[in-house]
Protein backbone atom coordinates (compact mmCIF):
# COMPACT_ATOMS: atom_id res chain seq x y z
CA UNK A 1 0.00 0.00 0.00
CA UNK A 2 1.31 3.45 -0.94
CA UNK A 3 2.42 5.50 2.06
CA UNK A 4 2.13 8.65 -0.07
CA UNK A 5 -1.61 8.09 -0.42
CA UNK A 6 -1.99 7.45 3.31
CA UNK A 7 -0.10 10.58 4.31
CA UNK A 8 -2.09 12.76 1.94
CA UNK A 9 -5.35 11.93 3.73
CA UNK A 10 -4.24 11.86 7.36
CA UNK A 11 -4.17 15.60 7.79
CA UNK A 12 -7.71 16.01 6.51
CA UNK A 13 -9.24 13.14 8.42
CA UNK A 14 -10.14 15.00 11.63
CA UNK A 15 -11.87 17.81 9.76
CA UNK A 16 -13.73 15.28 7.65
CA UNK A 17 -15.05 13.44 10.71
CA UNK A 18 -15.92 16.73 12.42
CA UNK A 19 -18.00 17.68 9.40
CA UNK A 20 -19.91 14.38 9.63
CA UNK A 21 -20.70 15.01 13.30
CA UNK A 22 -21.79 18.59 12.70
CA UNK A 23 -24.25 17.60 9.98
CA UNK A 24 -25.91 14.96 12.16
CA UNK A 25 -26.10 16.86 15.46
CA UNK A 26 -29.29 18.68 16.45
CA UNK A 27 -28.73 22.04 18.21
CA UNK A 28 -31.89 21.69 20.29
CA UNK A 29 -31.09 18.45 22.13
CA UNK A 30 -28.14 16.17 22.94
CA UNK A 31 -27.20 13.99 20.02
CA UNK A 32 -28.55 10.42 20.14
CA UNK A 33 -26.10 8.17 18.30
CA UNK A 34 -27.68 6.01 15.63
CA UNK A 35 -27.50 2.27 15.48
CA UNK A 36 -24.26 0.69 14.27
CA UNK A 37 -24.34 -0.70 10.74
CA UNK A 38 -22.08 -3.00 8.72
CA UNK A 39 -20.69 -0.88 5.89
CA UNK A 40 -18.38 -3.34 4.13
CA UNK A 41 -16.97 -6.87 4.37
CA UNK A 42 -13.80 -8.51 3.08
CA UNK A 43 -12.29 -12.03 3.21
CA UNK A 44 -8.85 -13.58 2.72
CA UNK A 45 -7.39 -17.08 2.70
CA UNK A 46 -4.01 -18.79 2.39
CA UNK A 47 -3.11 -19.98 -1.09
CA UNK A 48 -3.47 -23.70 -0.39
CA UNK A 49 -6.98 -25.02 -1.03
CA UNK A 50 -7.61 -28.65 -0.07
CA UNK A 51 -10.62 -30.62 -1.32
CA UNK A 52 -11.89 -32.78 1.55
CA UNK A 53 -11.62 -35.97 -0.49
CA UNK A 54 -7.87 -35.33 -0.90
CA UNK A 55 -7.14 -34.41 2.70
CA UNK A 56 -6.56 -37.84 4.24
CA UNK A 57 -4.11 -39.10 1.62
CA UNK A 58 -2.13 -35.87 1.67
CA UNK A 59 -2.16 -35.66 5.48
CA UNK A 60 -0.78 -39.16 5.91
CA UNK A 61 1.71 -38.83 3.05
CA UNK A 62 3.18 -35.53 4.25
CA UNK A 63 3.54 -36.75 7.84
CA UNK A 64 4.83 -40.19 6.83
CA UNK A 65 2.23 -41.97 8.96
CA UNK A 66 1.06 -45.50 8.06
CA UNK A 67 -1.43 -46.28 10.84
CA UNK A 68 -4.41 -47.76 8.95
CA UNK A 69 -6.78 -47.61 11.96
CA UNK A 70 -6.28 -43.86 12.40
CA UNK A 71 -6.60 -43.37 8.66
CA UNK A 72 -9.97 -45.14 8.56
CA UNK A 73 -11.22 -43.10 11.51
CA UNK A 74 -10.19 -39.82 9.90
CA UNK A 75 -11.86 -40.84 6.63
CA UNK A 76 -15.14 -41.38 8.49
CA UNK A 77 -14.82 -38.04 10.29
CA UNK A 78 -14.14 -36.20 7.04
CA UNK A 79 -17.33 -37.59 5.50
CA UNK A 80 -19.42 -36.64 8.53
CA UNK A 81 -18.30 -32.98 8.71
CA UNK A 82 -20.12 -32.00 5.45
CA UNK A 83 -17.01 -29.94 4.59
CA UNK A 84 -16.07 -29.97 0.90
CA UNK A 85 -13.09 -27.58 0.75
CA UNK A 86 -10.79 -25.80 3.19
CA UNK A 87 -7.85 -23.44 3.06
CA UNK A 88 -4.72 -24.13 5.10
CA UNK A 89 -1.40 -22.51 5.91
CA UNK A 90 0.21 -25.87 6.77
CA UNK A 91 2.07 -27.43 3.85
CA UNK A 92 4.63 -30.10 3.02
CA UNK A 93 7.24 -27.32 2.70
CA UNK A 94 6.59 -26.22 6.29
CA UNK A 95 6.80 -29.80 7.57
CA UNK A 96 10.08 -30.28 5.68
CA UNK A 97 11.46 -27.11 7.28
CA UNK A 98 10.18 -28.00 10.76
CA UNK A 99 10.36 -31.83 11.01
CA UNK A 100 10.10 -31.54 14.80
CA UNK A 101 6.39 -30.79 14.35
CA UNK A 102 5.89 -34.48 13.62
CA UNK A 103 8.06 -35.71 16.50
CA UNK A 104 6.09 -36.61 19.61
CA UNK A 105 7.17 -34.80 22.77
CA UNK A 106 9.13 -32.09 20.95
CA UNK A 107 8.71 -28.57 22.40
CA UNK A 108 7.55 -26.72 19.30
CA UNK A 109 5.70 -23.61 20.50
CA UNK A 110 8.52 -21.37 19.25
CA UNK A 111 8.42 -22.94 15.79
CA UNK A 112 4.63 -22.82 15.62
CA UNK A 113 4.62 -19.10 16.41
CA UNK A 114 7.32 -18.48 13.79
CA UNK A 115 4.84 -19.90 11.27
CA UNK A 116 1.56 -18.60 12.70
CA UNK A 117 2.33 -14.97 13.56
CA UNK A 118 3.30 -13.80 10.04
CA UNK A 119 0.68 -16.01 8.37
CA UNK A 120 -2.14 -14.59 10.50
CA UNK A 121 -0.98 -11.02 9.88
CA UNK A 122 -0.72 -11.54 6.12
CA UNK A 123 -4.30 -12.82 5.93
CA UNK A 124 -5.53 -10.03 8.23
CA UNK A 125 -3.94 -7.39 6.00
CA UNK A 126 -5.41 -8.90 2.85
CA UNK A 127 -8.92 -9.17 4.30
CA UNK A 128 -8.75 -5.60 5.68
CA UNK A 129 -7.61 -4.18 2.35
CA UNK A 130 -10.43 -5.99 0.55
CA UNK A 131 -12.91 -4.57 3.06
CA UNK A 132 -11.56 -1.02 2.80
CA UNK A 133 -11.70 -1.22 -1.00
CA UNK A 134 -15.38 -2.21 -0.84
CA UNK A 135 -16.06 0.54 1.71
CA UNK A 136 -14.72 3.14 -0.70
CA UNK A 137 -13.33 5.67 1.76
CA UNK A 138 -9.69 6.55 2.57
CA UNK A 139 -7.90 4.33 5.06
CA UNK A 140 -7.18 7.39 7.19
CA UNK A 141 -10.89 7.69 7.96
CA UNK A 142 -10.68 4.58 10.15
CA UNK A 143 -10.78 5.76 13.75
CA UNK A 144 -10.71 2.45 15.65
CA UNK A 145 -9.55 -1.11 15.11
CA UNK A 146 -10.77 -4.29 16.82
CA UNK A 147 -8.50 -7.27 16.21
CA UNK A 148 -9.60 -10.83 16.98
CA UNK A 149 -7.41 -13.96 16.89
CA UNK A 150 -6.85 -17.20 18.78
CA UNK A 151 -3.90 -18.10 16.57
CA UNK A 152 -0.99 -15.82 17.47
CA UNK A 153 0.92 -14.77 20.58
CA UNK A 154 3.26 -11.79 20.76
CA UNK A 155 3.82 -8.35 22.26
CA UNK A 156 3.07 -5.94 20.72
CA UNK A 157 0.01 -7.75 19.39
CA UNK A 158 -1.33 -8.23 15.91
CA UNK A 159 -3.50 -5.13 16.27
CA UNK A 160 -0.43 -2.88 16.14
CA UNK A 161 1.16 -4.81 13.27
CA UNK A 162 -2.11 -4.60 11.36
CA UNK A 163 -2.54 -0.86 12.01
CA UNK A 164 1.03 -0.21 10.88
CA UNK A 165 0.71 -2.42 7.81
CA UNK A 166 -2.45 -0.61 6.71
CA UNK A 167 -0.92 2.81 7.32
CA UNK A 168 -3.51 3.82 9.91
CA UNK A 169 -3.04 6.97 11.96
CA UNK A 170 -0.89 6.57 15.07
CA UNK A 171 -3.80 7.70 17.28
CA UNK A 172 -6.18 5.03 15.99
CA UNK A 173 -7.99 3.41 18.94
CA UNK A 174 -7.02 -0.27 19.21
CA UNK A 175 -8.73 -3.18 20.95
CA UNK A 176 -7.21 -6.66 20.97
CA UNK A 177 -9.34 -9.78 21.62
CA UNK A 178 -7.22 -12.92 21.97
CA UNK A 179 -8.10 -16.59 22.58
CA UNK A 180 -11.88 -16.43 22.59
CA UNK A 181 -12.30 -19.25 20.10
CA UNK A 182 -15.37 -19.71 17.93
CA UNK A 183 -17.50 -16.95 19.45
CA UNK A 184 -14.75 -14.32 19.06
CA UNK A 185 -16.08 -12.91 15.79
CA UNK A 186 -19.45 -12.00 17.29
CA UNK A 187 -17.71 -10.64 20.40
CA UNK A 188 -15.67 -8.41 18.10
CA UNK A 189 -18.87 -7.33 16.37
CA UNK A 190 -20.44 -6.43 19.72
CA UNK A 191 -17.38 -4.44 20.80
CA UNK A 192 -17.21 -2.65 17.44
CA UNK A 193 -20.92 -1.81 17.77
CA UNK A 194 -20.36 -0.28 21.22
CA UNK A 195 -17.40 1.77 19.98
CA UNK A 196 -19.26 3.05 16.93
CA UNK A 197 -22.39 4.01 18.86
CA UNK A 198 -20.47 5.78 21.62
CA UNK A 199 -18.08 7.70 19.34
CA UNK A 200 -20.17 9.67 16.84
CA UNK A 201 -18.63 9.78 13.38
CA UNK A 202 -16.23 6.92 14.11
CA UNK A 203 -15.48 4.11 11.67
CA UNK A 204 -14.33 0.82 13.22
CA UNK A 205 -12.31 -1.79 11.36
CA UNK A 206 -13.03 -5.24 12.80
CA UNK A 207 -10.54 -7.86 11.62
CA UNK A 208 -10.35 -11.54 12.53
CA UNK A 209 -7.65 -13.96 11.42
CA UNK A 210 -7.11 -17.62 12.30
CA UNK A 211 -4.84 -20.55 11.49
CA UNK A 212 -4.75 -24.07 12.89
CA UNK A 213 -0.93 -24.09 13.20
CA UNK A 214 -0.87 -23.85 17.01
CA UNK A 215 -3.10 -26.91 17.35
CA UNK A 216 -1.70 -28.96 14.47
CA UNK A 217 -0.96 -32.64 15.23
CA UNK A 218 0.21 -35.31 12.78
CA UNK A 219 -1.87 -38.55 12.78
CA UNK A 220 0.56 -40.54 14.91
CA UNK A 221 0.36 -37.89 17.69
CA UNK A 222 -3.33 -37.09 17.37
CA UNK A 223 -5.80 -37.44 20.21
CA UNK A 224 -9.52 -37.89 19.43
CA UNK A 225 -10.24 -34.15 19.28
CA UNK A 226 -7.13 -33.56 17.15
CA UNK A 227 -8.61 -35.86 14.51
CA UNK A 228 -11.92 -33.98 14.66
CA UNK A 229 -9.97 -30.76 14.17
CA UNK A 230 -8.06 -32.23 11.24
CA UNK A 231 -11.39 -33.09 9.59
CA UNK A 232 -13.18 -29.84 10.40
CA UNK A 233 -11.02 -26.74 10.88
CA UNK A 234 -9.60 -24.37 8.28
CA UNK A 235 -7.63 -21.14 8.00
CA UNK A 236 -8.61 -17.66 6.85
CA UNK A 237 -9.40 -14.05 7.77
CA UNK A 238 -12.28 -11.59 7.54
CA UNK A 239 -12.80 -7.87 8.05
CA UNK A 240 -15.76 -5.51 8.46
CA UNK A 241 -16.22 -1.74 8.68
CA UNK A 242 -18.75 -0.71 11.35
CA UNK A 243 -20.22 2.76 11.78
CA UNK A 244 -23.35 4.78 12.52
CA UNK A 245 -25.13 7.36 10.34
CA UNK A 246 -23.84 6.14 6.95
CA UNK A 247 -22.93 8.87 4.47
CA UNK A 248 -25.38 8.91 1.59
CA UNK A 249 -23.92 8.22 -1.86
CA UNK A 250 -20.60 7.16 -0.31
CA UNK A 251 -21.27 4.29 2.11
CA UNK A 252 -23.51 1.27 1.51
CA UNK A 253 -24.72 -0.28 4.78
CA UNK A 254 -26.30 -3.71 4.47
CA UNK A 255 -27.05 -4.70 8.07
CA UNK A 256 -28.00 -2.86 11.25
CA UNK A 257 -26.66 -4.17 14.58
CA UNK A 258 -29.69 -3.59 16.75
CA UNK A 259 -29.07 -5.30 20.10
CA UNK A 260 -26.25 -7.54 21.41
CA UNK A 261 -26.00 -9.99 24.31
CA UNK A 262 -23.28 -12.25 25.70
CA UNK A 263 -24.13 -15.03 28.17
CA UNK A 264 -22.19 -17.91 29.70
CA UNK A 265 -23.64 -21.15 31.00
CA UNK A 266 -22.60 -21.73 34.64
CA UNK A 267 -20.73 -24.96 35.33
CA UNK A 268 -19.70 -25.60 31.72
CA UNK A 269 -16.10 -24.36 31.87
CA UNK A 270 -14.60 -27.75 31.07
CA UNK A 271 -16.80 -28.74 28.11
CA UNK A 272 -14.53 -26.83 25.72
CA UNK A 273 -11.08 -26.80 27.28
CA UNK A 274 -7.96 -25.43 25.61
CA UNK A 275 -4.49 -25.29 27.16
CA UNK A 276 -1.28 -23.83 25.77
CA UNK A 277 1.71 -26.11 26.23
CA UNK A 278 5.23 -26.43 24.85
CA UNK A 279 3.73 -28.56 22.07
CA UNK A 280 1.12 -25.97 21.07
CA UNK A 281 -2.56 -25.76 22.01
CA UNK A 282 -4.27 -28.88 23.34
CA UNK A 283 -8.07 -29.07 23.15
CA UNK A 284 -10.68 -31.24 24.79
CA UNK A 285 -14.26 -31.11 23.57
CA UNK A 286 -17.08 -32.57 25.64
CA UNK A 287 -19.53 -34.84 23.87
CA UNK A 288 -22.42 -32.99 25.52
CA UNK A 289 -21.64 -29.65 23.79
CA UNK A 290 -24.45 -29.91 21.20
CA UNK A 291 -26.91 -30.91 23.96
CA UNK A 292 -25.90 -27.98 26.18
CA UNK A 293 -26.46 -25.58 23.30
CA UNK A 294 -29.81 -27.19 22.47
CA UNK A 295 -30.97 -26.95 26.09
CA UNK A 296 -30.32 -23.20 26.32
CA UNK A 297 -30.60 -21.73 22.84
CA UNK A 298 -34.36 -21.08 22.73
CA UNK A 299 -34.42 -18.83 25.80
CA UNK A 300 -31.31 -17.01 24.57
CA UNK A 301 -32.85 -16.30 21.18
CA UNK A 302 -36.15 -15.16 22.67
CA UNK A 303 -34.28 -12.70 24.89
CA UNK A 304 -32.86 -11.08 21.74
CA UNK A 305 -36.13 -11.25 19.80
CA UNK A 306 -38.08 -9.48 22.55
CA UNK A 307 -36.23 -6.25 21.73
CA UNK A 308 -38.15 -6.03 18.44
CA UNK A 309 -41.31 -7.78 19.67
CA UNK A 310 -40.58 -10.79 17.45
CA UNK A 311 -42.33 -14.09 18.18
CA UNK A 312 -41.75 -16.62 15.40
CA UNK A 313 -38.34 -18.15 14.70
CA UNK A 314 -39.17 -18.74 11.05
CA UNK A 315 -39.94 -15.06 10.54
CA UNK A 316 -36.19 -14.32 10.95
CA UNK A 317 -33.11 -14.88 8.85
CA UNK A 318 -30.34 -16.81 10.65
CA UNK A 319 -26.56 -16.32 10.56
CA UNK A 320 -25.21 -19.01 12.91
CA UNK A 321 -21.58 -19.95 13.47
CA UNK A 322 -21.28 -23.49 12.05
CA UNK A 323 -19.19 -25.11 14.76
CA UNK A 324 -20.08 -28.44 13.17
CA UNK A 325 -23.07 -30.13 11.54
CA UNK A 326 -24.30 -31.58 14.86
CA UNK A 327 -24.78 -28.11 16.36
CA UNK A 328 -26.64 -26.85 13.29
CA UNK A 329 -28.85 -29.94 13.23
CA UNK A 330 -29.72 -29.59 16.95
CA UNK A 331 -30.51 -25.90 16.51
CA UNK A 332 -32.71 -26.55 13.49
CA UNK A 333 -34.61 -29.30 15.30
CA UNK A 334 -34.97 -27.51 18.63
CA UNK A 335 -36.37 -24.30 17.11
CA UNK A 336 -38.37 -26.09 14.38
CA UNK A 337 -36.62 -24.05 11.71
CA UNK A 338 -37.44 -24.53 8.05
CA UNK A 339 -34.78 -26.40 6.09
CA UNK A 340 -33.50 -23.28 4.30
CA UNK A 341 -33.03 -21.15 7.43
CA UNK A 342 -29.50 -22.38 8.16
CA UNK A 343 -28.48 -22.68 4.52
CA UNK A 344 -25.90 -19.87 4.72
CA UNK A 345 -24.27 -21.49 7.76
CA UNK A 346 -24.17 -24.89 6.06
CA UNK A 347 -22.76 -23.34 2.91
CA UNK A 348 -19.95 -21.61 4.84
CA UNK A 349 -19.10 -24.86 6.62
CA UNK A 350 -19.05 -26.71 3.31
CA UNK A 351 -16.83 -24.14 1.54
CA UNK A 352 -14.40 -23.18 4.34
CA UNK A 353 -14.78 -25.55 7.28
CA UNK A 354 -14.87 -24.14 10.80
CA UNK A 355 -12.44 -21.20 10.71
CA UNK A 356 -13.07 -20.25 14.35
CA UNK A 357 -13.90 -16.55 14.85
CA UNK A 358 -13.92 -15.76 11.10
CA UNK A 359 -16.63 -18.19 10.07
CA UNK A 360 -19.60 -16.09 11.13
CA UNK A 361 -18.52 -13.39 8.68
CA UNK A 362 -18.43 -15.87 5.80
CA UNK A 363 -21.99 -16.77 6.82
CA UNK A 364 -22.95 -13.08 6.86
CA UNK A 365 -21.43 -12.60 3.41
CA UNK A 366 -23.61 -15.40 2.02
CA UNK A 367 -26.58 -13.95 3.89
CA UNK A 368 -25.93 -10.60 2.22
CA UNK A 369 -26.20 -12.32 -1.17
CA UNK A 370 -29.56 -13.79 -0.20
CA UNK A 371 -30.94 -10.53 1.15
CA UNK A 372 -29.92 -8.48 -1.88
CA UNK A 373 -32.81 -9.88 -3.89
CA UNK A 374 -35.30 -8.15 -1.58
CA UNK A 375 -38.54 -9.56 -0.31
CA UNK A 376 -36.85 -11.53 2.48
CA UNK A 377 -37.09 -11.18 6.23
CA UNK A 378 -36.31 -7.80 7.78
CA UNK A 379 -35.00 -9.11 11.11
CA UNK A 380 -32.44 -11.78 11.87
CA UNK A 381 -30.09 -13.24 14.47
CA UNK A 382 -26.30 -13.55 14.37
CA UNK A 383 -25.17 -16.28 16.78
CA UNK A 384 -21.95 -17.98 17.88
CA UNK A 385 -20.95 -20.38 20.64
CA UNK A 386 -17.60 -21.15 22.23
CA UNK A 387 -15.57 -21.86 25.38
CA UNK A 388 -17.33 -21.06 28.60
CA UNK A 389 -19.81 -22.29 27.28
CA UNK A 390 -20.38 -18.76 26.00
CA UNK A 391 -23.26 -17.61 23.79
CA UNK A 392 -22.89 -14.44 21.71
CA UNK A 393 -25.91 -13.07 19.89
CA UNK A 394 -26.90 -9.96 17.98
CA UNK A 395 -30.36 -8.97 16.81
CA UNK A 396 -29.84 -7.50 13.35
CA UNK A 397 -31.98 -5.80 10.72
CA UNK A 398 -31.46 -6.08 7.00
CA UNK A 399 -30.98 -2.77 5.17
CA UNK A 400 -31.32 -4.43 1.75
CA UNK A 401 -35.12 -4.56 1.65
Amino acid sequence: MSKTNNNSINGATTNHIDSIISTTTCDCEPRRPGKATVLALGKAFPSQLIPQECLVEGYFRDTKCDDSAIKEKLERLCKNTTVKTRYTVMSKEILDKYPELTTEGSPTIKQRLEIANPAVLEMALEASLACIKEWGRPVGDITHIVYVSSSEIRLPGGDLYLASGLGLRSDVGRVMLYFLGCYGGVTGLRVAKDIAENNPGSRVLLTTSETTILGYRPPNMARPYDLVGAALFGDGAAALIIGTDPISQIESPFMELNFAVQQFLPGTHNIIDGRLSEEGINFKLGRDLPQKIEDNIESFCRMLMEKANLKEFNDLFWAVHPGGPAILNRLESCLSLKADKLQCSRRALMDYGNVSSNTIFYVMDYMREELKGGGGEEWGLVLAFGPGITFEGILVRSLLQ
